[in-house]
């Protein structure tokens, strides 16, 4: 196998509409490795363990979006302190070994979101809205932007458990709320970052609320503008998307996956072109 041939993928189900193609043939293309490729692969849970025990040394790595990220801890033989934080890894890196490496950059992605489009500098308590995957890595991600306490707002307080565990983990005070109970205008105004993990609409009128928080995230980006989106640049504010998570996710698994540093620009510009330029992305 030539050292300059090297194949990477995204596993998950359903993958068709997945961007992290866009995103990886743009920085593997800037930087110059011309041998290397970047595919789409379904898979689901037993899939992804099945897939992965077939993989070749030409493999460089693999990102992983659901329902896979507990998936690909499994495979690990090693797992990064992040990853064992969320209970989840979006990125499988194969070292030279034949040992395969779990990280989360879905932290990244949240963090680089926050500071970057959503203008966060700093702050002491976080909002989270809904208690699924996203929702734990925002959490470790509200840690290493140095909060020291968030709040979990979701329907069914139950569900928030594994989302709990991770605040603990990581060293947040965390205090979960019935979103149908709690005040969302006082929450948000107390937070200094709210993120929402909900689907577009879920709020209904309920978006008012949180349309002058100091920090909003939305992890939904399709389709343009959410509810919130629009709330929030009535507002007067600005929000970072969903977006904005994939494209500072994607950096650190190019740099995992290829050891140089990511083409941030030219991902960025790659990212917005096959959206139709629809968010502005700064970097």
């Amino acid at each position: 196998m030539p050292s300059d041939q090297r194949r990477a993928a995204v596993l998950g189900s359903p993958i068709e509409h997945s961007l992290s193609p866009v995103l990886h043939g743009a920085a593997y293309a800037a930087l110059g490795l011309s041998g290397w490729s970047y595919e789409r692969v379904e898979a689901d849970e037993r899939q992804l363990v099945e897939f992965v025990a077939g993989l070749g040394p030409e493999w460089a790595g693999l990102s992983v979006t659901m329902p896979g990220k507990r998936a690909a801890l499994q495979v690990a033989d090693e797992v990064s302190a992040r990853a064992e934080a969320v209970g989840a890894a979006n990125t499988l890196v194969h070292r030279p070994d034949g040992s395969w490496a779990a990280d989360c950059t879905d932290v990244d992605g949240v963090v680089g979101a926050l500071r970057v489009a959503g203008g966060f500098r700093t702050g002491r308590s976080g909002l989270v809205l809904g208690a699924g995957g996203t929702a734990a890595a925002t959490l470790a991600a509200f840690a290493e932007l140095g909060l020291g306490e968030a709040t979990i707002a979701v329907r069914e307080p139950v569900r928030a458990r594994e989302a709990a565990e991770t605040a603990e983990r990581v060293g947040l005070a965390v205090r979960v709320e019935r979103l149908d109970r709690v005040a969302l205008a006082d929450a948000a105004a107390a937070a200094d970052v709210v993120v929402s993990t909900l689907p577009a609409g879920a709020l209904g009128e309920r978006v008012a609320e949180l349309a002058k928080a100091a920090c909003v995230l939305d992890v939904v980006y399709h389709p343009w503008p959410t509810p919130l989106a629009a709330a929030v640049t009535a507002a007067g504010g600005t929000i970072a998307t969903g977006l904005d998570m994939l494209l500072h996710q994607a950096f650190g698994q190019v740099e995992q996956f290829t050891g140089l540093p990511a083409p941030r620009q030219v991902m960025r510009d790659a990212l917005a072109a096959a959206t139709g330029n629809e968010l502005p992305l700064p970097l």
